[in-house]
């Protein structure tokens, strides 16, 4: 690696793939940092569109196979935006070439294969090789203050988390049967796609993992329209939505609930944490807000607070504009690559990693179990260790 560079190399490039070309391209301009993101290479299946990406989202150069790509010297870094079938493969032949990593969630398709890569991570951090896993959402900076506060013990103990992820991108049953809806590409549906998003927030603001899961899932519509033949119909192979109850290993109780079919919603994530002397809640529809409830405040002026994160002193806002000037969606991702950089730059290891992203699966896999067999699901369990 260049003393002051950090090669890039990504592949994917289609929705996660311009949101991370933009977080590259904007993170040296806005963030002090001790290397510069250098955008070497995309890579895509296609060749024309791939060539396109690569001159609009601002990469130096291309390759259609990321065998290339991963081979070349002045590659430093592996950004995986691909869907999840191709996760592990790309992941572990990255690791293995001696290349940083950063990968989309959810982890993998399956736990076998998170356990795998995690596992490779593990070894490759012996020799100062380091792997992310992108839960952009951690980096709202109203999120990472609600993190903060909760740590702190300014609710008190958790009692209660309540989450819920509602989209309603594919209500239509004319919706054709895209990558997401199949199951050997996509790994599950809403469960993994946004319930993923929403399990690991669990996890991460409360620094609890969760114990044990009862959960449902169902599948709404399960034929739909073929992309490439709309007068023909395929089997759609993974949940609509995702209902689950857990514990975590504080003792506090959870209700998780992720959907594609909730009628206009867009994208609506919310979270609110109960504890023992006050509550947080979340609102990615006000993704500049937390709203605070303080109990141990006087009767007379107690009540929830709107605190508007936008102050200097607020997570990652510093570098951004003045106070009430808001922050959007994108600026997630920006502070996502600014964190890696951070930890590559000092050899520390990255938050999540993908031990923390293997901890996600292992919910969603026993969420699966659990909706297959109408039990209970310990995640202490031999199976889900």
């Amino acid at each position: 690696m260049d003393d002051k560079e950090l090669r890039i190399g990504m592949v994917g490039h289609a929705f996660m793939g311009a949101a991370h070309s933009q977080a590259w391209r904007t993170v040296n301009r806005v963030f002090d940092l001790p290397l510069r993101a250098r955008m070497v290479a995309v890579c895509g299946r296609d060749p024309r569109r791939t060539a396109e990406a690569a001159d609009r989202l601002g990469w130096e150069g291309h390759h259609t196979d990321w065998r290339e790509l991963i081979a070349r010297d002045d590659i430093d870094l592996v950004d995986i935006c691909t869907p999840g079938d191709s996760h592990a493969e790309i992941a572990l032949a990255a690791l293995a070439a001696g290349k940083h990593v950063l990968c989309e969630k959810p982890l993998a398709n399956t736990l076998d294969e998170a356990e795998a890569m995690a596992g490779a991570a593990d070894a490759a951090r012996a020799n100062g090789i380091r792997a992310m896993c992108g839960f952009n959402y951690r980096r709202v900076p109203a999120v990472t203050l609600m993190r903060d506060m909760i740590a702190r013990g300014d609710i008190g103990t958790v009692r209660h988390v309540r989450a819920a992820y509602l989209q309603d991108w594919i209500v239509d049953p004319a919706h054709p049967l895209v990558w997401r809806l199949q199951r050997d590409r996509a790994g599950s549906g809403a469960l993994g796609d946004i319930g993923a998003h929403i399990i690991d927030l669990t996890q991460y603001l409360t620094g609890q993992h969760i114990t044990g899961v009862s959960a449902l899932t169902e599948t709404f519509i399960r034929q739909r329209p073929l992309p490439e033949a709309p007068a023909e119909t395929g089997t759609v192979t993974v949940d609509d939505a995702a209902i689950l109850t857990a514990r975590l290993e504080g003792g506090a109780i959870a209700t998780l609930e992720a959907t594609r079919f909730a009628t206009g919603r867009k994208n609506a994530l919310r979270v609110e944490i109960n504890g023992s002397h006050g509550s947080l809640a979340f609102d990615l529809e006000r993704l500049n807000e937390l709203e605070f409830f303080d109990a141990t405040a006087p009767p007379t002026t107690r009540g929830f607070t709107t605190v508007l994160v936008t102050e200097p002193e607020h997570p990652y806002l510093a570098a951004w504009w003045p106070p009430g000037h808001l922050i959007g969606y994108e600026h997630t991702f920006t502070h996502q690559m600014r964190d890696l950089i951070e930890a590559i730059a000092h050899g520390r290891d990255p938050e999540p990693s993908f031990t923390d992203a293997l901890s996600v699966q292992r919910v969603i896999d026993a969420v699966e179990h659990s909706a297959r067999t109408g039990t209970w699901q310990p995640l202490d369990s031999p199976t889900h260790r």
